[in-house]
């Protein structure tokens, strides 16, 4: 199916053609208003989103599985494979309609009409928790919905990671995490996309409840186009604290689109995105703060900055403020060039050649986002990955697969 000809149709009909529910009535009615997206769409003008809606595409089958237990929540082509056997935890399939009413995004809408079912995640005390993609299926479209659910006064980690050698395909999905009151929740993605593979899409909702945190961090390396797309609701006393690292390398584009909106009084906000693009690549930073004039003493920071490595790439910047009230504190701002020349001739003055002292800057300047992961272990295999995307190699391979060294290549570094 082309997913152009649901622009031409009303919400009774877009039900019927993608075999939704009557209760996802209020999706459909927001695709008719925002319309899927074209090239002269405002979020989408740096994205080549039009060749996606007009692509005839196939639909993957959802076909029910034996589901194992393990230590992760493994979910391959839309389907959950295996679930964590943690306590605290619960997770269960069924049909999920408490969607955002308000979300900017058309895709965000579409996605839940294309998933029956959401994998619904329930944390119900203190735990640790890592979520697997794998996409394998080519020349298809892949989508479904995660909901997170964390109760009150529970703090969680989840570290999120996709693997796939899938081509031609569209991965469309995201979450919707609702964090309770007092609660604190760390997200980690972790992606490295490569060449000729699958797209992805994700676009999420979060909603922060008053005196609760939460702290994302999204890590980008990529060789195909992905985009990574949120809105987030901060209640009185909530706390968003947003890093991204993109690398991109070739002729593609990816990035993040994003509303922050502070609803409640004394909530605040950090978002801080870090760009590295080589041979040709577009990143993507469209971010908007929102202050409604209920939200006072708010206190939000965005800030972007970005090294082209080459002179056909290309950073498109958007930091954006929209303020309705004057009792805050706010502040925006955006960077963007290549290697500073007197660093570098720093270090070539001190033996090291002109490669090696690139490479040294670049980490350096990745580093700023990386060391903001809390845990020691995801902290390094994200370094790691990064270092392998960028390089090809990195001096702490052996930590995904060695353990016994894991000490002593730390004490080293």
């Amino acid at each position: 199916m082309k997913l152009d000809i649901l622009n031409a149709l009303d919400s009774k009909k877009i039900l019927k053609e993608l075999n939704a529910s009557h209760s996802k009535e209020l999706a459909a009615s927001r695709l008719v208003e925002l319309k899927l997206p074209n090239k002269k769409s405002e979020k989408y003008r740096y994205f080549d989103i039009e060749p996606l809606i007009q692509k005839d595409w196939n639909f993957t089958k959802k076909e029910p599985i034996q589901v194992k237990t393990g230590k992760s929540i493994v979910i391959k082509n839309g389907i959950v494979e295996q679930l964590s056997n943690l306590e605290g935890v619960e997770v269960e399939m069924k049909e999920f309609n408490d969607i955002d009413s308000q979300h900017f995004d058309s895709l965000y809408y579409l996605s839940h009409l294309l998933c029956e079912k959401a994998i619904i995640i329930r944390v119900k005390d203190e735990t640790k928790l890592n979520i697997e993609h794998i996409v394998t299926e080519n020349n298809c479209l892949i989508s479904y919905r995660i909901v997170i659910l964390s109760d009150a006064n529970t703090h969680t980690q989840i570290y999120e990671t996709y693997s796939g050698d899938a081509k031609d395909t569209l991965l469309l999905t995201g979450y919707d995490i609702f964090i309770s009151r007092d609660s604190t929740l760390k997200f980690i993605k972790n992606q490295t996309i490569n060449n000729n593979s699958y797209t992805p899409i994700s676009t999420n909702r979060y909603k922060v409840d008053s005196n609760a945190t939460f702290k994302l961090g999204t890590f980008d390396f990529i060789k195909d186009n992905g985009l990574n797309i949120f809105r987030v609701e901060l209640k009185e006393s909530a706390n968003f604290d947003a890093s991204h690292l993109l690398y991109a390398n070739g002729k593609v584009k990816g990035g993040t689109i994003s509303e922050i909106i502070h609803e409640g009084k004394s909530s605040n906000s950090n978002q801080i995105s870090k760009n590295i693009l080589d041979n040709n690549a577009r990143g993507i930073f469209d971010a908007l703060i929102r202050v409604q004039n209920s939200a006072k003493w708010t206190k939000a920071d965005q800030n972007s900055k970005s090294v082209l490595l080459h002179s056909g790439a290309y950073m498109a910047s958007k930091p954006q403020l929209e303020i309705y009230i004057d009792d805050l504190e706010a502040s925006h701002g955006s960077t963007t060039g290549q290697l500073d020349e007197a660093q570098l001739f720093y270090l070539q003055s001190r033996g090291i050649n002109k490669v090696d002292a690139k490479k040294m800057l670049i980490i350096a300047f990745a580093n700023e986002v990386i060391s903001n992961i809390d845990d020691e272990y995801i902290k390094n295999v994200v370094h790691t990955h990064f270092e392998s995307a960028y390089y090809g190699k990195s001096n702490l391979e052996c930590l995904e697969t060695c353990h016994s060294c894991e000490d002593m290549v730390l004490e080293e570094n």
